[in-house]
């Protein structure tokens, strides 16, 4: 399951989390973003209850936009304790996603 994350339920969903995080920050009108969008479910269901995938609607939650300083969307952050990690801008596909939430399960 992917989260929705607000500006409200930011903190305690990413920062307090107890695994690591990767937060999509995505619009709906964005075209990449809907690439992306289904391989972040499709790994959301393969590392359930190991790794938390979420997304956040630059357009509505424009503070925590602003807080990243996002520019370009999809933008896509990986956290581990509450701290961001990584980062990759732009649409990528599983073949990149997934070593990078490999390589933060196994650190």
């Amino acid at each position: 399951m992917v989260t929705e994350l607000t500006d409200a339920n930011f903190e305690n969903e990413v920062k307090k989390a107890e695994m690591p995080v990767l937060v999509d920050f995505y619009a709906p009108w964005c075209g990449p973003c809907h690439m992306v969008a289904p391989v972040v479910e499709k790994l959301a269901k393969e590392y359930d209850g190991k790794f938390k995938f979420c997304k956040i609607n630059v357009d509505d939650n424009p503070k925590t936009a602003r807080d990243f300083g996002v520019m370009s969307i999809p933008y896509l952050v990986f956290f581990k304790g509450g701290e961001k990690v990584e980062e990759i801008v732009g649409a990528v596909g599983e073949g990149v996603l997934k070593p990078k939430v490999d390589a933060l399960l196994s650190s």
